[in-house]
């Protein structure tokens, strides 16, 4: 008898946990409807939405083993966000190949291991190698170190160093003719964004390579790398401030744009984001549509996915995949397109 009631006593408190965490995710899902420049501190909560979904996930997985009707509350919560927000795991992908198709890798390189955060041997080689494997027709690189070494077969370049004094930052590789570039500038930031427009056959079609502020998350650090939780706090809030502003720009921009676009990058923030909302809005997201798995692409504790291959509608998505390759804290994604 005691143990019964000592296991009725333990699912009373797991319940009432449970309870927390689905509506801490029921009220996260909402996040992605304000501006962080409106709330900035509770947009900390939507880089937690991932990890929210996973605990839900055990807690229904628990109270449908036990038979109790417990696992309404995580099952409701994640039916939902199941129905209106971007997938957390796919379970189908599309896998078309068609000799018309355009292959386009994002990738965030975290500058060839310049700065050697990873003790392997010859990085900057084996992402070189990875590359020329895949044979992408167009590539978008992030935190792109700029060297002589480093030669990729593709025709034609368009490199936007973070600063004059600074050999890194943005880059836009193309097998297709490059007819038109910019840089968007962001003010106050090392972030960027730019573009190039390409001719594919009769189409012109713009490029898009973007990578948003960075929150500076590292969990090999204690607290993240800050003293306290109160500066990491206050970190993240301007973070989110940043990407606010610099998505704003970057809208602003492709308004002036009205034919065919592939927008590559890295959001520094989850599908689950504001910042996500803003700019896949009218837009086909290449994991959603061709992709399978969770789709992690940076290299945490729990999945993330904060790299992204966005197309306008009338692009048709052949197949979507996210490598496994640890030569950086992303993870290289590539798509099949076509815009005939």
């Amino acid at each position: 008898m005691t143990k019964k009631k000592e296991f009725n006593l333990f699912n009373k408190l797991l319940y009432f946990i449970n309870s927390i965490v689905a509506t801490v995710l029921l009220l996260s899902y909402f996040l992605a409807f304000v501006s962080p420049k409106t709330v900035p501190v509770f947009s900390v909560a939507s880089l937690t939405v991932p990890f929210l979904i996973v605990l839900n996930s055990l807690f229904f997985i628990y109270w449908i083993i036990k038979l109790k009707k417990h696992f309404l509350l995580s099952g409701v919560v994640l039916l939902f966000g199941w129905l209106f927000f971007p997938p957390f795991i796919k379970i189908s992908k599309k896998d078309i190949a068609l000799n018309s198709d355009v292959k386009v890798m994002s990738y965030n390189v975290r500058m060839f291991n310049v700065y050697k955060w990873s003790k392997e041997k010859d990085i900057d080689q084996k992402i070189m190698n990875f590359i020329k494997d895949k044979d992408p027709d167009i590539l978008a690189i992030q935190e792109f170190h700029n060297s002589e070494k480093r030669n990729f077969d593709f025709n034609y370049k368009y490199f936007v160093p973070k600063s004059k004094t600074q050999n890194f930052g943005l880059a836009i590789f193309s097998k297709y003719k490059i007819i038109n570039k910019g840089s968007l500038d962001f003010k106050k930031s090392a972030n960027n964004a730019i573009f190039v427009d390409i001719l594919k056959n009769n189409d012109t079609v713009r490029i898009y390579n973007i990578h948003l502020q960075s929150l500076k998350l590292n969990p090999q650090k204690e607290n993240f790398g800050e003293v306290n939780s109160e500066k990491l706090i206050d970190r993240l809030k301007i973070g989110f401030q940043k990407q606010a502003s610099q998505v704003e720009t970057f809208l602003t921009h492709e308004k002036q744009w009205k034919g065919k676009q592939v927008i590559c990058g890295d959001f520094n923030n989850t599908a689950f984001s504001w910042v996500y909302r803003q700019i896949s809005k009218n837009k086909q997201d290449a994991f959603e549509v061709a992709g399978s798995g969770l789709g992690k692409s940076f290299n945490y504790f729990f999945p993330v996915r904060i790299d992204f291959i966005l197309t306008d509608k009338n692009t048709k998505i052949h197949n979507f995949k996210t490598y496994s390759e640890k030569l950086s804290d992303h993870f290289p994604i590539m798509s099949r397109i076509n815009f005939e």
